[in-house]
């Protein structure tokens, strides 16, 4: 059965987050028209073959003209030019929303170029993999995951309701919150997590040939879900360093005083600390898989 919020959605980005929205509108929405905007022929040539959209442009004006949702789904060092050209097509009514995980960036990039006459409903779908592209788009990605909407002050109601819906039916939980507060807690559990794994993969590159190569050839659990986390979109996570910086500065600094304990413990050969340190975050883990976000 047809559940259309929808008459034209245009997706500015189809790479994993927008191609994933386009299978899941196609799956869920079929009389909902599909606008892709791509930078790149191929990547267009790619979503034409996987059939994600009616329509593609490498405008973004053309793609959200006379649609009544934009949703951006670019890297956020481009979304102040993408909110610049499409803000003289956008109609009367029209939502206009996003899935960075930025929420401060993305509202002050966004917002004083869109014109009043649309609604803007910053939004973040905490789902991913390591891929990339249109291709590495599914249709459950969002299944059980969390949605976090930060729409600013005075947003009309009935437009968050509607992004509300739309996530909700590509089976997501979906919480509103500040996106000063979103900020932090995404520094907490994403941000700081890929740039130890960004470093401690960098650092096995540094190592000699000889044993760069045992380390690849015996890749146990941990470091081989380093290189997963690692092996992310570098453009993206380039740009949530630097448009996330203070969050991330301040955990970065807690957490190297946290590894200067223990690497004291190690040192003086303190035990007990290592064994109370693990059991409380062990903890954590119970929650997660409590949570059925494992």
């Amino acid at each position: 059965m047809s559940t259309r919020l929808f008459d034209r959605v245009a997706l500015i980005g189809v790479g994993l987050i927008g191609s994933s929205l386009a299978r899941v509108l196609r799956r869920d929405s079929p009389q909902t028209t599909i606008a892709a905007c791509a930078r790149t022929d191929q990547t267009l040539e790619t979503v034409r073959r996987l059939g994600l959209a009616d329509e593609t442009s490498d405008d973004p004006a053309a793609a959200a003209a006379d649609a009544d949702l934009v949703v951006i789904a670019t890297p956020l060092s481009v979304y102040g030019e993408i909110a610049r050209r499409i803000a003289p097509v956008l109609r009367e009514g029209a939502i206009v929303t996003d899935v960075g995980s930025v929420k401060g960036a993305a509202i002050a990039a966004l917002r004083p170029e869109l014109p009043s006459r649309v609604h803007f409903v910053p939004g973040h779908p905490v789902a991913g993999t390591e891929h990339s592209g249109p291709e590495a788009g599914f249709a459950e990605l969002f299944q059980d995951r969390w949605c976090i909407l930060t729409p600013p002050p005075g947003t009309a109601p009935d437009a968050i309701s509607k992004i509300t819906r739309m996530w909700e039916q590509a089976g997501m939980r979906v919480v509103t919150m500040e996106a000063e507060h979103h900020d932090k807690v995404l520094a907490v559990t994403s941000h700081l997590p890929h740039l130890i794994a960004y470093t401690i993969v960098g650092t096995a590159t540094e190592l000699g040939e000889d044993l760069q190569s045992e380390v690849v050839a015996f890749s146990a659990g941990g470091f081989r879900d380093f290189t997963r986390i690692a092996a992310s979109d570098p453009v993206m996570w380039r740009d949530i360093f630097l448009e996330n910086r203070e969050a991330v500065l301040e955990l970065l600094q807690r957490f190297s005083e946290d590894l200067t304990a223990l690497q004291r413990a190690i040192r003086r050969g303190d035990g007990d600390t290592l064994h109370k340190w693990f059991t409380r975050t062990r903890a954590i883990r119970r929650s997660i898989i409590e949570a059925k976000q494992a």
